[in-house]
């Protein structure tokens, strides 16, 4: 198989976190950090920084101009507006956003809201919440046979009572692809909204929210070579300006007083609060590193070293594979005979990390019949040494184990 995708970009030294020849298999849970966002956080905590929204002071005004410059930068990245992007601590909080929001105003007894097996538990559990307070009914759209969400069976459950539909653009443990337009005119069709969880899509997949057609996007900074701590919320603007505030606290309010409080507009009446300064302005900074890098060039190199590991897994007769063939930087495994997590250690041991464990999507785990996987996950640092070394590590398990 050509390793062109895999080797024709050499960003590893760019990330502090990668250095002494560790084999970072995990990005799928959190990215490393280039030097440059590092650097943009550093001078935004410490030289640049100031509070926003409040202070008359210079350097409180231009902190405030950098941090709605980073508003800007997420809307230019997805193909959005800036009055679209609410930032929140990551999508989690972003999903309990909307159903705590739109989903309290607009889902009750009698609609349905439909997810799909392999759906991370932050877009399960509030939906779940929201079943309890309002009595929304929840369906669940099945997999093809290679690990993707079965569109046809969709089209065939969705119904008027359905209401939402919310999805994995990119499911974080099998690497499949949601064609995101297909859902939409499907959904939209019977007068569904679509919520859209692109965590794992934002890093690698160009995004246009007008070309998506979705109504509600999510995903979180961190994934993105950015910081911990903020994500983004992208709702289309003729919903946003009819949702109501979740928190309440400062800087999201027009007027208070002790008999009623007015809101600011949208996206102010959703960050009550401190905002994460520092941390959006990193964000604007990886994205800023990820554009020059290119998020074809990303897809590409991942999709290819994805596909190497798998085929190198798949001519071992005591391997597992889950998920599709042309999974995106994502292979998840089962070892025969070998926990995940004894795996993991053992790997561990050899400076390979990986993720062992349910991933945060019990459902799909009892689906694929097995209580954990092993999945090894790319970013652009990544190269054909970690798989060498992964695979090293693999044959020392199997000697252990026997």
């Amino acid at each position: 198989m050509s390793t062109q995708a895999a080797t024709r970009i050499s960003v590893r030294d760019q990330f502090p976190g990668m250095a002494g020849g560790w084999h970072y298999l995990d990005t799928a849970a959190t990215a490393q950090k280039p030097q440059a966002v590092i650097d943009a956080t550093v001078d935004a905590m410490g030289r640049d920084y100031a509070t926003v929204h409040r202070g008359v002071y210079a350097r409180s005004a231009e902190m405030t101009l950098a941090f709605e410059a980073a508003r800007r930068r997420v809307a230019s990245f997805i193909g959005g507006r800036e009055e679209e992007i609410v930032f929140v601590r990551g999508a989690t909080e972003a999903i309990n956003l909307v159903a705590n929001t739109w989903g309290v105003e607009n889902l009750g007894a009698g609609d349905r809201i439909l997810l799909s097996t392999l759906e991370h538990h932050s877009n399960i559990v509030p939906w779940q919440l929201l079943r309890e307070r309002t009595g929304v009914e929840i369906d669940v759209c099945p997999l093809t046979a290679d690990g993707r969400i079965d569109l046809e069976a969709a089209e065939r459950m969705l119904t008027p009572a359905h209401k939402l539909v919310a999805l994995a653009h990119v499911s974080n443990v099998l690497g499949s692809v949601l064609h995101v337009e297909h859902l939409v005119e499907l959904a939209h069709k019977v007068g569904a909204r679509v919520l859209i969880d692109g965590c794992q899509a934002a890093p690698r997949i160009k995004l246009d929210m007008a070309a998506l057609g979705c109504d509600f996007y999510v995903f979180s900074a961190h994934k993105l070579y950015g910081p911990t701590g903020v994500g983004v919320l992208w709702v289309r603007s003729e919903i946003l300006e009819n949702m109501p505030p979740w928190h309440g606290g400062g800087s999201m309010i027009d007027r208070v007083t002790f008999e009623r409080t007015t809101w600011a507009p949208a996206p102010q009446r959703f960050e009550a609060g401190t905002p994460a300064i520092v941390e959006a302005i990193g964000l604007a900074a990886a994205i800023d590193w990820l554009e020059q890098v290119g998020l074809d060039v990303a897809e590409a190199h991942e999709r290819e070293l994805a596909a190497r590991l798998r085929e190198e897994l798949g001519q071992r007769n005591d391997v597992t594979l889950f998920g599709p063939a042309d999974s995106v930087g994502i292979v998840s495994f089962a070892l025969d005979g070998v926990h995940p997590h004894d795996l993991g250690t053992i790997l561990d041991e050899e400076g390979v990390a990986i993720r062992a464990g349910h991933h945060c999507a019990q459902p799909l785990m009892d689906h694929l019949g097995v209580p954990a996987t092993a999945r090894a996950s790319f970013g652009l640092y990544n190269d054909e040494s970690d798989i060498e070394a992964l695979l090293k590590g693999i044959e020392r398990t199997r000697r252990i184990f026997g």
